[in-house]
Order: structure tokens, then sequence, then C-alpha cells
């Protein structure tokens, strides 16, 4: 039973890691009903900027600050240059071709992701990268029984606080109400007086952002990171917005968390070399008996 709740909680962990990158996709495709394949990578961008700042001086910050508010700083400083970048690729990839149709936006998210890739690669080197270990809090707290790291409950206490944080900004709020009216009907909104280049920028801000958050995460629960980390990451997320409803905030929360479970639960009692297959699995009879996902599309109906 003692294992059953570890790997229970290692894939809750490794869940939040999907269900963050996975809002990304979701809100991108909740108002622009395009898939940012460069959204993986750029969580990846995130992660190696909170290792630049975690390793700047030898660790001056945590040094300086201590270990949790340095970590705290490098977390805020992977969303932010994730963020950026998040951005930059809406400016440079995706807004020159909206109107050359579906097609020239997939090549182009495509190419963005080689391009994110190889950047890190160039600037970080192809090797993997160790994150300090003096970043990583040694601190284990008992649980049901069982010993969990604290920086693993760190990060899924953080995870599920800003993945109801976003549902709640979006649905709750004015500005969110902003963003389902330009989902609905972008020219309508535009009319009414919403600014649409605005809520361009939050969703590619923000969205890129919770998968630089998820990026450092990684690297704190790991201890390394490596360049191509992102596609792996975003190819999960991808599939967890598939299985919970794309375009759905919670389907995608729900679908992280949910796959991050299945993951580590068949990893851990049956086999870890076929994890991935039990996945896709699981994913292909979602889709048989619910097509829309467990939670369904979010599809706005014009009236």
């Amino acid at each position: 039973m003692h294992m059953f709740f570890e790997q229970l909680f290692n894939g809750l962990t490794i869940g939040s890691f999907y269900a963050l990158v996975a809002i990304g996709y979701s809100m991108v495709y909740g108002v622009m009903k395009m898939i940012n394949f460069a959204h993986g990578d750029l969580s990846t961008l995130g992660s190696y900027v909170g290792y630049t700042v975690l390793v700047i001086g030898g660790g001056w910050v945590t040094h300086i600050l201590g270990t949790w508010a340095g970590i705290a700083v490098a977390i805020t400083a992977g969303m932010i240059g994730a963020g950026i970048g998040g951005l930059l690729v809406e400016r440079i990839a995706y807004r020159p071709v909206y109107k050359a149709g579906r097609l020239p936006i997939v090549v182009s998210a495509l190419g963005m992701s080689i391009f994110i890739s190889n950047g890190v690669m160039a600037v970080w080197g192809p090797r993997f990268q160790v994150y300090p270990s003096n970043a990583i809090s040694s601190t284990v707290l008992p649980f049901l029984g069982i010993k969990i790291t604290a920086v693993k409950l760190i990060t899924l206490v953080i995870s599920v606080v800003l993945m109801f944080s976003t549902y709640w900004l979006i649905e709750k709020t004015l500005f969110g109400a902003a963003i389902r009216a330009t989902a609905l009907d972008k020219d309508t909104a535009t009319l009414m007086g919403i600014d649409f280049n605005k809520v361009i920028r939050f969703i590619f801000f923000v969205g890129p952002a919770l998968g630089g958050m998820a990026g450092v995460f990684v690297g704190l629960n790991y201890g390394r990171i490596f360049f191509t980390m992102g596609w792996g990451y975003g190819l999960k997320a991808f599939v967890a917005v598939i299985m919970g409803g794309i375009g759905n905030i919670p389907g995608a929360m729900v679908g992280g968390l949910l796959l991050g479970v299945l993951e580590s639960l068949f990893g851990g009692f049956v086999s870890g070399a076929w994890k991935d297959v039990f996945v896709y699995t699981i994913l292909i009879i979602v889709l048989i008996f619910r097509p829309t996902g467990i939670l369904g599309e979010k599809v706005a109906e014009k009236v």
C-alpha cells in the first residue's frame, strides 16, 4: 500500500508538469483555434533560464537569499523568460501567417520548435545541465506513512494553486470574459471594444509562463535538464489536452494529472518500458468512447 501511495504522489507531481503545459495549449487553442507546437520548447527555455539564475556566481542567489527564496527567484525568472519567448514566437512566427490558413501556422509552429530547441543547445550546450544540489531541499516529510520530499510537495501545491488561479481569472473576471468573448467571435468582440491584440499577448505570455514554471520544477525534481526535453513534455501535455477536452482549461488540468498518475502507476507496478504504450492506449480508449475528451471540448455557441 505504501508503494501505491508513493507512486500516486509521484504521478500527481509528474501530472502537474503536464497540466501546466497543457493549460497553455488550451488557452491558445481556445482563442486562436491553433496548436502551438513550440509550447513545450518554451518550457525548456524557462527551465534553462531558471538554471542560469541558480548557477550565477556559483550560486550566490541562493547563498544570499536562502535556498527557497533563491528557488522562488529562479521560478519567477523561468516564467518571465518563457513568457517573453512566447510573445516573440507569436510576433515573429504566427502573426505574419494568421490569414494564410491553418497549415502554414502548423508548419511555422514546428519550425519554431526546432529553432528554440537548437537555440537552447547553442547557448547552453548539448549536454545535460545539472541543477545545483544546494537548490534542492533534501527535507523529507512523512505523509500517510510514506516519505515525500519537500520539493515535490511544494511543486504540487504551487502547481495546483496556479492552475486554479488561471481558471478563476478566465472564468470569473472581467478580463476573462473578454478572453471568452474573443474566443467566441473575434470580430464582434473587437466591435464591442475588446482589444484583440491585448488578449493575444496575454495568452501567449501566461501560457508559456506556466510551462516555464513546469520546466523549472522538472529541473528541481529530477536534478537535470536537456535541450530536447520540451518535445517529450509538450507531446504528453498535448495528449493530456485531448484526454481532458481541447480548449477546456479544467479538462487540461484533469487530463494532465490523470495522465501523470496512470503513467506512474503503470510504470511502478507493471513496466516502465511500456508505460508510454499504456498511456496512448488509454488515449485511444477515451477517444473511442468520449471523442471530445473527459470534460468535453470547450465550444462556445453563438446565439
